[in-house]
């Protein structure tokens, strides 16, 4: 794989009928996309249909063998999601919500958090139950890496909002994040965003799961995830930055999103109670 490795160190779309944009946000004219030297947004990397091919190919044999891979995972979901991220955008211009998020395009990031005024909301609120899983699970919005391979500046947008909207997911779902809760979370986004690479981790992160929590998957919180990925409204057309004071069981509710039959979360601080 050290081709791949190489030249992954190498480095306009419809708007809601409104103009166009580059990832930051930020709207541009003919002449600033002249700065990108042929490309459509700063983190893209042109590639041939050859070239993600190889890309697709490359990046699931490695997948494949170290889930943890995130760069790997992010390379195969942009090099074999586009029609996916058709379908998206698409969802997302119908919703007037969803059309916002097109038209501004917030990024979740620290630099973009009011961490103070978040951690000050009362327990139950979008806001502060996002900032505890953060805090409790050590992990940060900006570990998530800018699109590089999707070649329309409007659906890279979508797949970075995807990517960035994962942890306020696990939120949503109130799932963990060891393997049994990513599966969990990756069968929603398959139902939800019709992502291959969704779909792939949903069938091989089973595959290193205990006994005991392969029966858990299998009999109830597989189907439960499956069910309401497919019917919840489009997870990308919420405007999370807007909603932080909001009740989370309402934003659920409001999302068509039932409570899992299992809470694994509290499963998991009774295991460590009791060890």
């Amino acid at each position: 794989m050290r081709g791949l490795s190489s030249f992954l160190k190498t480095s306009r779309g419809y708007y809601c009928r409104r103009s166009y944009g580059v990832l930051t946000g930020q709207q541009h004219t003919s002449s600033d996309s002249k700065q990108y030297d042929g490309r459509l947004y700063p983190s893209h990397i042109p590639t041939s249909s050859v070239q993600k091919a190889v890309l697709a190919l490359g990046s699931g044999v490695v997948a494949l063998k170290n889930p943890y891979r995130h760069d790997m995972v992010a390379v195969l979901g942009e090099t074999t999601g586009h029609q996916a991220l058709i379908k998206l955008r698409n969802r997302m211009r119908n919703d007037p919500e969803g059309c916002t998020i097109l038209k501004e395009r917030p990024r979740i990031r620290l630099s973009t958090l009011d961490l103070t005024r978040m951690s000050a909301l009362p327990d139950g609120t979008l806001g502060r139950e996002y900032l505890h899983f953060l805090e409790e699970n050590r992990v940060t919005p900006d570990s998530r890496a800018d699109v590089k391979f999707v070649d329309d500046e409007e659906l890279a947008y979508v797949m970075q909002r995807y990517r960035e909207v994962h942890d306020l997911l696990h939120t949503l779902l109130n799932m963990p994040t060891n393997m049994l809760g990513e599966v969990v979370v990756k069968l929603f986004e398959a139902a939800q965003t019709g992502l291959p690479m969704c779909f792939l981790g949903a069938m091989l992160g089973p595959l290193r799961l205990s006994v005991s929590r392969l029966q858990l998957l299998v009999q109830s919180l597989g189907p439960w995830a499956l069910q309401n990925g497919g019917r919840a409204r489009c997870v990308l057309s919420m405007y999370y930055e807007r909603r932080w004071e909001q009740n989370l069981d309402k934003l659920r509710h409001e999302l068509n999103i039932e409570p899992p039959p299992v809470n694994l979360i509290s499963s998991i601080k009774n295991t460590y109670s009791n060890s």
